[in-house]
């Protein structure tokens, strides 16, 4: 199956101004996701969207292929994430002729998965019952069936979902998504990106929590810092 890495990194970002170029234990940290995606056997080549010259020059040099600047209606503060995936992959089909059967989106914000995270999330995609799409999620704590609220029309506070439980034991349980990994089939993607995520089966790996980081500030990034200082040495 020919599966390809896509990588989306804009430029701007409010939280950590130029995030994906910070130096992250050593190397900027769009860095982390591109050698990731090369160093696993299963991916075929790795693709980087951004908007930015800068962050275009580092993809290339750390080895990823950068095949135009995204343009800038697909670079706002509020673009959704997948129609810059699926103007990436069609972009490949049809100026370059790649064949793309598998899709596996990396968020660069989120470097702590492992090789064996996209291991799991691959296995269940190649399973007799495979989904459209395998995601990773966490479990952030939160439970809207227990102890998240949400507000009334009258500015009170009610349980988000059910009645409320006594126990948090007693809550179904939930997982908040990390955005680390998304394994798409290909006419899944194209299907989302026109009608949104929720419209294609999805299947779920389950990260722990000190893996499913996402840099967002300068907290997280000391956050990630940290843990990867505490990671045992290959």
């Amino acid at each position: 199956m020919n599966t390809i890495a896509t990588i989306c990194a804009r430029g701007g970002s409010k939280g950590l101004p130029r995030k994906n170029l910070r130096l992250l234990h050593g190397r900027p940290l769009i860095v982390h996701s591109i050698a990731f995606a090369l160093a696993h056997p299963a991916i075929d080549a790795v693709y980087v969207s951004t908007d930015d010259a800068e962050i275009a020059d580092v993809a290339r040099a750390a080895g990823a292929q950068v095949p135009y600047l995204r343009p800038s209606r697909l670079a706002a503060d509020d673009t959704p994430k997948l129609p810059v995936v699926e103007h990436l992959v069609a972009h490949l089909e049809q100026v370059l002729a790649a064949r793309v059967e598998r899709i596996v989106d990396l968020q660069p914000t989120s470097p702590l998965r492992r090789a064996a995270d996209l291991d799991a999330c691959l296995e269940r995609a190649d399973a007799a019952d495979a989904p459209d799409l395998v995601l990773t999620a966490f479990d952030s704590g939160f439970n809207p069936y227990f102890n998240l609220v949400e507000a009334a029309a009258d500015g009170s506070v009610r349980i988000s979902k059910g009645g409320g439980l006594a126990t948090r034991q007693a809550a179904p349980p939930v997982w908040a998504l990390n955005g680390s990994i998304y394994v798409w089939r290909r006419a899944a993607l194209a299907h989302a990106a026109r009608h949104g995520l929720w419209s294609v089966r999805v299947a779920a790996h389950l990260m722990p929590a000190q893996r499913s980081v996402d840099i967002d500030d300068a907290d997280d990034l000391a956050s990630a810092e940290r843990l990867l200082a505490q990671e045992p040495t290959p």
